[in-house]
């Protein structure tokens, strides 16, 4: 069953077509009382964060499949591609084309799951006998995303699915190739708190930033706006 259908989300979004979805929900996710409003609103539906809420909801409505050539990987591939790529101790993560974050869950599954930087620093201990990792002992502090998105639609959608889930991650909407980025986010965990949501913070176009970023800020939109 789709806890999560068309008219659940228009309905928690206070929205009657599903086209006017991405921009309100990035219209909510800028505000900190209304995106955390929503958050809750979600989860009185579902606690269940270990799956994409979204996937069939933007897999009908919203993906650009004939533009932009999207499509979504089911959760059991994306679990065991995490499985299979996640090295003991890894704490980093790296995604290009992330979509609404189907993958990025999966690693952050994981993560929460197997502790891999507490389990690292336990490594030569007797610790190794008793219980190691856990979401006892997850800090989301110590796990850092790098997440990478060009579609306008998915990017409001990744946004709400890394800071539901309280994860520290910078989000860039850009083309991974050309580097050409149109903006991004730091999706702020502010406490060490496994139940805690993150704050979201747009990075300022600068040149500093684009250099950290390795990203080209693309500004021709603005300016023919202006």
């Amino acid at each position: 069953m789709v806890k999560f259908d068309v008219k659940t989300v228009n309905d928690l979004l206070g929205i009657d077509d599903a086209f006017k979805a991405p921009s309100r929900l990035m219209e909510i996710l800028s505000e900190r009382e209304e995106r955390e409003k929503l958050f809750r609103n979600f989860l009185k539906i579902d606690t269940n964060l270990e799956y994409d809420w979204f996937h069939e909801y933007f897999e009908t409505e919203q993906a650009e499949r004939k533009s932009k050539k999207q499509d979504f990987t089911p959760n059991a591939i994306a679990k065991l591609a995490n499985v299979i790529a996640c090295e003991p101790g890894q704490t980093d993560y790296y995604e290009m084309a992330a979509g609404t974050g189907g993958m990025m869950i999966a690693r952050w599954v994981y993560n929460v799951k197997e502790d891999p930087a507490f389990t690292g620093k336990r490594k030569d201990t007797m610790a190794n006998d008793i219980l190691t990792s856990s979401i006892f002992t997850y800090d989301p502090q110590a796990y850092w995303y790098h997440l990478e998105e060009l579609s306008d639609r998915a990017i409001p959608f990744l946004l709400f699915n890394a800071a539901i889930r309280g994860i520290n991650a910078v989000v860039i909407q850009c083309d991974s190739l050309s580097r050409k980025a149109k903006q991004a986010f730091y999706v702020k965990s502010d406490n060490k708190d496994f139940l805690a949501f993150s704050d979201i913070l747009e990075i300022p176009k600068t040149d500093k930033f684009a250099k950290f970023l390795d990203v080209e800020w693309n500004l021709d939109e603005e300016e023919e706006k202006e």
